[in-house]
């Protein structure tokens, strides 16, 4: 894989994470077609284990609290290629409010995914959530 294509790579998989915590803070969840690729699965405490694009999409809606908003704050990606996918892991902070209003909780997620080259670009295949700590304000 040539310096220039490895370097287009990680800026693709570093926006496809932006992209995903928009989906979440902004609530694309029609969006999620450009995040995840159709036979996601996907890990996490709150809803378990899911597959498929379908069943994730209907778990984010269900999971949404009315009046709450988020914003995820995602750093240190570490990359690891493998041809055509990569394993990613990251860290990321998580902060609960209300419009005009501190955060009322925060914690602190472990990231981890194997995403995939697709012909629309990255998205992610498997992605598992871990949380390292719950802050409630």
């Amino acid at each position: 894989m040539s310096t220039e294509t490895l370097l287009a790579d990680r800026v693709e998989l570093t926006d496809l994470f932006t992209r995903f915590s928009l989906l979440l803070d902004e609530k694309r969840w029609d969006e999620a077609g450009g995040v995840f690729a159709e036979d996601v699965t996907v890990h996490s405490p709150r809803g378990g284990s899911l597959t498929g694009l379908d069943n994730v999409v209907g778990f984010m809606r269900k999971a949404e609290v009315e009046g709450e908003s988020t914003q995820h704050i995602t750093t240190d990606l570490l990359i690891d290629f493998h041809g055509d996918g990569a394993s990613v892991a990251a860290n990321s902070l998580v902060y609960f409010f209300r419009d005009g209003q501190a955060p009322h909780m925060n914690s602190g997620l472990r990231l981890t995914c194997d995403a995939v080259r697709t012909p629309a670009g990255w998205r992610f295949r498997e992605w598992r959530i871990t949380p390292l700590w719950i802050r409630e304000n």
